[in-house]
C-alpha cells in the first residue's frame, strides 16, 4: 500500500522482485507516467488501485489502457488527467489512436537520472555510503549500483523489505545495528554473493525468515546479537559454508534443533551466552557439539530446569539433559515441562505465544486469576495444561475459538466471576479438557448448548450458582462427565431425564437447594434408589410436611401437587402481544408501534420493525446484545444520537432506508465493528461527517442511494472511502451543488468535491 504518498516518479523495473505480489496501491498521488514494463513481473496481481493520480495519457501511456481492458477487474477508476481533450477519462476507454505525443515527447521520459546519486542525508565515496546516525525511518533507494558498503547503524529503521540490496551486486558489508528492525523480508538480501560482513545486532528481530541468507555463499561475519530471536529453523543458515563468526548473543533462545550449525564448515567463533536455554532432552546435543568443538566463547549457561540453571552447557554431562513424560501420551497426569513442548519443535519454528500480560505462567499452568479480567484472553501459550481465570469480572464468555488453539488443555477454572451467560460454541474445541469449574457465578439456567465441545469432561463444577432448573437437555453431549456438582443453587425441580445423558455419572452433588417434593420429583426419589451414584442425600424443601426428609427416602405415595404446582420448568421464551418469534427470529412488522413493545426476549438475534411509526430509533434496543440485525425501514426517524448502537457488538445487518434522516453524528455507529451491511437508502441526508465510519472495519456493503448528497469538499472524504473499498455499489448520486448534480459518488473524480469560496 503506497496511497497518500507524493510519488511522482516509477522507476523501470521498481516491482520487478515482487513476484509474488498481489495488491497494489497507489492512490492519491502524483504520478504521471508508469513505465510500459512496471507490471510484467507480478503474474499474482488481483488488485491494483491507481485513482487520484495525475496521469499525462500521451502515447507512453497506451500499453496500460490494453494492459486494464484485458484485466478489466482491477484499475477500475484509473483516470487522465492530461492533455487537457482527455482529462476525467478513463484510461482503459480512451483508444489508441488518441493516446499521441509531440515529436519532442517521441522518447519514453524516465526518472531522472540525477536520483541515482548519493542520498541527501548520507556521504558517499571510494565506494563506501554512510548513513550513521542520521535519524533514517527507511532504507534508502537508488544508491550508486557500485558501492561495496553500506553503513546504517543508529537510525530508527523498522523495516528491511524485499529486495532492499538485491541491485547492489557488489556490496561487501552491510551495518544495520543499532537500529529498531523488527521485520526482514525473506528475499532481502537476495544474491549478494560477495557479501562478507552482515551486522544486525542490537535491532527487534524475533524471527529469521526462511531463506534469508541462502544467497550469502561468501558471508564471514555475521551478528546477530542483542536482538529477541526466540527461534532458529534447522535450515537458517545452510550455504555458509564460510562464515568464521557467528553471534547469537543475547537474544531469546531457549532452545536450538540440531542440525542448525551443521553447514558452518568454517566456523570458528560462536556466541551463544545471555540466552534463557532450557537444557532438556532436546538440548543434549549442543553439549556434545560443543565438546567436539570448542568454539563458543561467551559462557552460554542453562537458565532451566533449576537443577541445571546457571551451568555452562558446554561443561555438562550429556546424561543431564533430560526431558519429562508430560508430553509422551494423551494424558496430562501432571503439570510440569511445558519446556519440553516448546522445544519439541523448535526445528520448524514452532512460535508458541508467550505468557499473556496480566498473567503468570509456571510450567503448563498460566494463573490469569485476581486480575479484574472482563473477558477471555484472545491469545494463550499452546502448551497450556491449566488454564486459571478465577476471582476476575466476566460476565459472558464469548464464542471466540480460543480452546480451538489449545490442543493441550486439560483443566479450566472460571470459580468466582460474574459469569450470567455461556454462549453457545464458546467451549468449541476444549474436546481434552477434563475438568471445568464453574463455581460462584451467577447462571441461572444451564443447557447442553452451552457446554458443546467438552466431551471429555469428567468433572463439571456448577455449585454456588442461581440455577433454578434441570431440564432433559441440560446435560445434553457430556457423557464423560463422572463429578457434577449442583450444590448450593436454587434448583427447585428438576425434569424427568434430566440425568439419562450422563452414563458416566458416579458422584453428584444436589445439596443445599430448594427442592419442592411434588409430583413432579418422584422420579427423583426412584432415581437416587436405584442407581448407585454418591448424591450426599438430597433432602426437600417443600412442602412443609417433608422438609429436611432426604429425597430418596420419601415414599411415592407422598410426591403429591395440588393444582397450582406447575408441571415442569421448560417455560416457553416470552413474546410481545404484537410480534410473533420463532427460536431467536422477532418479527413486529407493520404493527402501528410508536414504541418499541415490551417482552421481546433477551436472547434476539434478528428483530424486524419496519413499517411502523417510530420517530427515534427506540433506546431500549441497547439492551439486546446478541442481535445480529436490527430493520427499522419504512419508519420516520428524523435523528440518530452518537454511539446508539454501541453496545450491539454482534450487528452484522442495521437497515435505516426509507426514513426521514437528514444528518448523520460523527458517532452514530461507534462500536459496530462486526457490521457488514449499512442500509441508508431513501432518506434526506445531504452530508455525512468525516470519520462517522471509522468504526466499521467489517462493512462489504453500503447503500446511500436516493439520499440529496451535497458533494463538495466536506464529502470529498467519503467520495476517497467508497473509491478506496468499493463498499457502495455505484447507486449514490450527488444532488447538488449544481455541477455535481446526478454524478455517481464512487465514479466522479475526487478533485471534482470542490467547495467555492
Amino acid at each position: 500500500q503506497l496511497d497518500n504518498n507524493q510519488i511522482s516518479c516509477i522507476e523501470d523495473g521498481a516491482f520487478r522482485a515482487l513476484r509474488d505480489l498481489e495488491i497494489l496501491t497507489l492512490n492519491n498521488n502524483n504520478i504521471t507516467r508508469i513505465p510500459v514494463t512496471s507490471f510484467n513481473h507480478m503474474p499474482k496481481i488481483r488488485t491494483l488501485r491507481l485513482h487520484s493520480n495525475v496521469l499525462h495519457c500521451d502515447c507512453h501511456l497506451a500499453w496500460l489502457s490494453d494492459w486494464l481492458r484485458q484485466r478489466r477487474t482491477i484499475g477500475q477508476f484509473t483516470f487522465c488527467l492530461a492533455p487537457v481533450n482527455l482529462r476525467g477519462f478513463l484510461v482503459a476507454e480512451v483508444q489508441k489512436k488518441d493516446f499521441t505525443c509531440s515529436g519532442s515527447q517521441s522518447e519514453p521520459p524516465s526518472c531522472s537520472a540525477s536520483s541515482i546519486t548519493c542520498p541527501s542525508a548520507c556521504t558517499c565515496s571510494n565506494n563506501v555510503v554512510d548513513c550513521r546516525g542520521r535519524g533514517l525511518t527507511e532504507i534508502p533507494a537508488n544508491l550508486p549500483e557500485d558501492i561495496w558498503e553500506i553503513r546504517l547503524e543508529q537510525n530508527l529503521i523498522k523495516i528491511i523489505p524485499p529486495g532492499a540490496f538485491t541491485q547492489y551486486k557488489k556490496l561487501k558489508r552491510i551495518d544495520i545495528s543499532k537500529n529498531q528492525i523488527s521485520d526482514i523480508a525473506p528475499d532481502a538480501f537476495r544474491g549478494l554473493k560477495s557479501l562478507i560482513s552482515l551486522v544486525l545486532y542490537g535491532n527487534k528481530i524475533t524471527e529469521i525468515p526462511q531463506g534469508l541468507f541462502d544467497d550469502l555463499v561468501s558471508l564471514q561475519l555475521l551478528l546477530l546479537n542483542a536482538n529477541k530471536i526466540n527461534c532458529l529453523r534447522v535450515n537458517t543458515f545452510q550455504g555458509l559454508h564460510n562464515l568464521k563468526l557467528l553471534s547469537l548473543y543475547d537474544n531469546k533462545l531457549q532452545t536450538i534443533s540440531k542440525g542448525l550449525f551443521a553447514p558452518l564448515r568454517s566456523i570458528q567463533t560462536l556466541h551463544l551466552a545471555q540466552n534463557p536455554f532450557v537444557c532438556d532432552c532436546h538440548l543434549k546435543w549442543l553439549a556434545d557439539y560443543l565438546q567436539d568443538n570448542p568454539i563458543e566463547t561467551s559462557g552460554a549457561r542453562c537458565s532451566n530446569p533449576r537443577r541445571l540453571a546457571n551451568k555452562r552447557i558446554s561443561q555438562i554431562k550429556s546424561k543431564k539433559f533430560r526431558c519429562s513424560e508430560l508430553f509422551a501420551g494423551t494424558y496430562f497426569p501432571f503439570i510440569a515441562g511445558s519446556e519440553d513442548y516448546r522445544s519439541k519443535f523448535t526445528g520448524k519454528c514452532f512460535m508458541d505465544l508467550v505468557c499473556p500480560e496480566k498473567c503468570r505462567c509456571e510450567g503448563t499452568i498460566v494463573d490469569c486469576s485476581n486480575q479484574k479480567l472482563t473477558r477471555l484472553p484472545s491469545h494463550l501459550p499452546e502448551y497450556t495444561t491449566d488454564l486459571r481465570l478465577n476471582d476476575n469480572d466476566i460476565s459472558v464468555l464469548e464464542a471466540i475459538g480460543l480452546f480451538k488453539k489449545l490442543p493441550n488443555l486439560r483443566k479450566i477454572n472460571l470459580s468466582n466471576n460474574k459469569i450470567k451467560e455461556i454462549r453457545e460454541g464458546a467451549f468449541d474445541g476444549a474436546s481434552g479438557v477434563q475438568e471445568l469449574i464453574l463455581t460462584e457465578n451467577q447462571l441461572e439456567s444451564v443447557h447442553g448448548r452451552m457446554f458443546r465441545g467438552l466431551t471429555g469432561l469428567k468433572t463439571l463444577m456448577l455449585r454456588s450458582n442461581s440455577i433454578s432448573c434441570i431440564n432433559n437437555d441440560t446435560f445434553a453431549g457430556l457423557s464423560s462427565v463422572r463429578l457434577l456438582s449442583l450444590y448450593d443453587n436454587h434448583i427447585s425441580t428438576i425434569t424427568p431425564g434430566a440425568f439419562s445423558t450422563l452414563v458416566s455419572l458416579s458422584t453428584i452433588n444436589l445439596l443445599a437447594n430448594s427442592f419442592n417434593c411434588n409430583c413432579h420429583l418422584a422420579w427423583l426419589g426412584k432415581w437416587l434408589r436405584k442407581k448407585r451414584i454418591v448424591s450426599g442425600n438430597p433432602r426437600c424443601l417443600k412442602p412443609f410436611f417433608l422438609k429436611d426428609i432426604p429425597i430418596q427416602d420419601v415414599d411415592v405415595q407422598d410426591f403429591t401437587c395440588d393444582g397450582n404446582d406447575e408441571s415442569s420448568c421448560l417455560l416457553s421464551p416470552p413474546c410481545p402481544s404484537q410480534c410473533t418469534c420463532v427460536d431467536s427470529v422477532v418479527r413486529c412488522s407493520n404493527k402501528g408501534l410508536r414504541v418499541l413493545p415490551k417482552g421481546i426476549p433477551k436472547d434476539v438475534t434478528e428483530l424486524y420493525l419496519e413499517g411502523n411509526h417510530l420517530t427515534a430509533v427506540p433506546k431500549g434496543l441497547s439492551a439486546f446484545r446478541h442481535l445480529t440485525l436490527i430493520d427499522l425501514s419504512n419508519n420516520s426517524i428524523s435523528m440518530l444520537a452518537n454511539y446508539t448502537f454501541s453496545n450491539m457488538t454482534q450487528l452484522s445487518t442495521l437497515i435505516l432506508s426509507y426514513n426521514r434522516l437528514r444528518c448523520i453524528p460523527a458517532h452514530a455507529f461507534n462500536g459496530l465493528r462486526s457490521l457488514r451491511v449499512l442500509t441508508l437508502h431513501g432518506n434526506d441526508i445531504s452530508s455525512v461527517p468525516e470519520g462517522s465510519f471509522n468504526d466499521l472495519v467489517s462493512l462489504s456493503h453500503l447503500a446511500l442511494g436516493t439520499n440529496p448528497l451535497h458533494c463538495d469538499c466536506n464529502l470529498r472524504w467519503l467520495s476517497e472511502w467508497v473509491k478506496a473499498g468499493y463498499k457502495e455499489p455505484g447507486i449514490a448520486r450527488c444532488g447538488g451543488p449544481d455541477a455535481m448534480v446526478d454524478r455517481l459518488l464512487l465514479t466522479t473524480p475526487t478533485h471534482h468535491f470542490q467547495c467555492k469560496g
